[in-house]
């Protein structure tokens, strides 16, 4: 058994004309917390001090939650003055660039593969006819025949080129053919959710936007896509949904928040997040058993809604788990 004591040190000095008379100091006994069984139960003298600690009342209920998720408009879709291609102005200059080299290169590899690569191909032919009737000779042959190959080379190149812009749209969470053929009017939020919550949230998913430009006018909005990949520092994982707000003012780099309402398939006992510890990879929360009493107990978890974590195992109907005072236990139970 461990028993913490705290002491209390009290010196007062008086002090009369020009001189000083020193008071005795008094040591008052202060009884702390008895800590047992390597931890696992702490008991404080009086419940006073166990009242510090705010529980709440735990049961099998369906899990849910609201999920909030930080974005930003990304990308706005507007109409050409010109006609032909519509805008995409995109908050990123970076994107706005890999955007307009793409296009450039659709356009190159069309070209090449439309125009120049068949006009060689019957250059070759037409060479060859004339090789096979006299009138050409083996160098012709290999000059047309280079001249077909520095046209295919140049389409695997454009080629190359753009996947690489390709690719870094698509990591920003971009469709670019979705870009390309979007309406006008048309605006793309991307945001951001940890990869633990990919469970509950699905392409199609429902959700609102609330700009911050526009506190008071929510938008209803459904996820058109997730991103392929995860972030390797953030752990984040974007996701797109795209808003059609022809007379809205809303404009690329907005910042907004997303707000998902998710739930669960199955009633299991569920806590708040703050209620839950790690410790050497084992996942404990703080049970109270009477009225100054506390017991700490390992439980298995399952998936997580917003603030809510299913527990599978550790807990019972009726259980009194401590959400406020958490890390003050852990320091007293693990001698922290």
């Amino acid at each position: 058994m461990q028993r913490i004591t705290g002491y209390f040190l009290v010196t007062s000095l008086l002090l009369a004309g020009c001189g000083h008379k020193e008071q005795k100091s008094t040591v008052t006994d202060d009884p702390g917390p008895t800590i047992t069984n390597n931890g696992q139960l702490i008991t404080f003298p009086d419940t006073a001090s166990s009242n510090f600690f705010t529980v709440e009342l735990v049961g099998d209920s369906t899990l849910s939650g609201t999920l909030r998720a930080p974005g930003k408009v990304g990308a706005t879709i507007i109409r050409s003055q010109e006609g032909g291609q519509n805008i995409v102005l995109f908050d990123n200059p970076d994107l706005e660039s890999d955007y307009s080299q793409l296009i450039q290169h659709k356009v190159n590899i069309n070209h090449i593969q439309e125009i120049n690569i068949k006009q060689r191909k019957i250059e070759l032919d037409r060479t060859q006819d004339l090789y096979d009737h006299g009138a050409a000779s083996g160098k012709d042959i290999l000059e047309a025949k280079s001249n077909l190959a520095v046209e295919q080379t140049n389409l695997a190149n454009e080629k190359t080129q753009l996947i690489e812009h390709e690719s870094s749209l698509k990591a920003a969470g971009f469709d670019p053919e979705g870009l390309r053929n979007t309406a006008p009017g048309n605006a793309y939020i991307i945001c951001d959710i940890p990869e633990n919550q990919l469970s509950n949230v699905s392409k199609g998913s429902p959700c609102t936007i609330t700009l911050s430009s526009f506190p008071n006018t929510p938008f209803s909005g459904h996820v058109e896509a997730i991103a392929d990949v995860i972030d390797n520092v953030t752990r984040m994982v974007k996701m797109r949904i795209r808003l059609a707000s022809p007379d809205s003012n809303i404009r690329a780099g907005m910042f907004a928040l997303v707000t998902f309402n998710v739930k669960g398939d199955s009633k299991d006992i569920n806590v708040n997040k703050d209620a839950l510890l790690t410790s050497d990879g084992q996942n404990y929360v703080f049970v109270k058993t009477s009225a100054n009493v506390f017991e700490r107990r390992e439980v298995h978890t399952g998936q997580q809604i917003g603030d809510r974590i299913a527990v599978y195992s550790g807990l019972k109907n009726g259980d009194n788990v401590v959400v406020r005072g958490v890390m003050q236990l852990k320091g007293l139970s693990f001698g922290y």
